[in-house]
């Protein structure tokens, strides 16, 4: 297996420098400067992975989600009437058994996004979030960080000064406990994860870009593929 995963039975403790502190509060900043616009309109917004963990670095990204429904012009219309611009706007649907899920790059490269799903999301789908660590964007929470799962399949626990990281593989079950989610979601997010250490990222099912008008965009898609077209409703 890829050393990017974590070994059966390792613990790490982590104590964070001033930089990883600076770097947390400055990304915060920025989740919830783009987050602003629809929390304005009442909508919950929350932060996910490192950005939630407190686990961060230069290089992490600004992970944003919208767990609930949200008419797609809403949101749009959130951000261009106070002139906040957007770089580039995805359809995406991971199988075709996933909820499809608008997606909203604040830069070229996908580093700064919040993402909506165009229908209810399963319960499995919702602990997907919980399995990486999610905390709600408010203005009083900057200094709370909460327990969740990375990459190395490290369970991230914070701590006063950092933080205590413990592999899950193999404890699964009890991984499922300290999160409070299924233990078939952490199942599957260790095999994931596992199996793109070893192979790389693989395709999704939908993956399209938006030119021009988002639901003539939807209206599209619904019409050409049945498995979209279900999994948001449209007879």
């Amino acid at each position: 297996m890829n050393r990017e995963i974590c070994r059966v039975g390792e613990v790490e403790y982590r104590e964070y420098s001033d930089d990883v502190w600076a770097i947390l509060k400055r990304k915060r900043m920025r989740a919830f400067s783009l987050a602003g616009p629809l929390i304005r309109k009442g909508i919950r917004v929350f932060m996910y992975g490192s950005l939630a963990r407190g686990d961060v670095s230069h290089s992490s990204d600004i992970d944003l989600i919208v767990l609930n429904p949200v008419n797609p012009v809403i949101v749009l219309s959130s951000y261009s009437d106070l002139g906040f611009g957007w770089r580039r706007i995805f359809i995406v649907q991971a199988t075709p058994s996933h909820t499809p899920k608008v997606y909203i790059w604040f830069d070229e490269e996908g580093y700064e996004v919040i993402s909506f799903p165009l229908s209810r999301l399963s319960s499995r789908e919702s602990e997907f979030f919980k399995f990486g660590g999610l905390l709600e964007v408010m203005e009083d929470n900057f200094d709370i960080r909460v327990m969740g799962v990375d990459k190395r399949l490290m369970l991230i626990r914070p701590r006063e000064g950092g933080h205590v990281g413990i592999c899950i593989v193999g404890r699964e079950g009890w991984a499922a406990g300290e999160l409070g989610i299924s233990e078939a979601v952490v199942r599957e997010r260790v095999n994931v994860l596992s199996r793109r250490a070893r192979h790389g990222r693989t395709g999704v099912f939908l993956e399209y870009e938006v030119v021009g008008d988002v639901m003539d965009a939807i209206d599209k898609l619904a019409k050409e593929n049945e498995f979209f077209r279900r999994k948001i409703g449209f007879s």
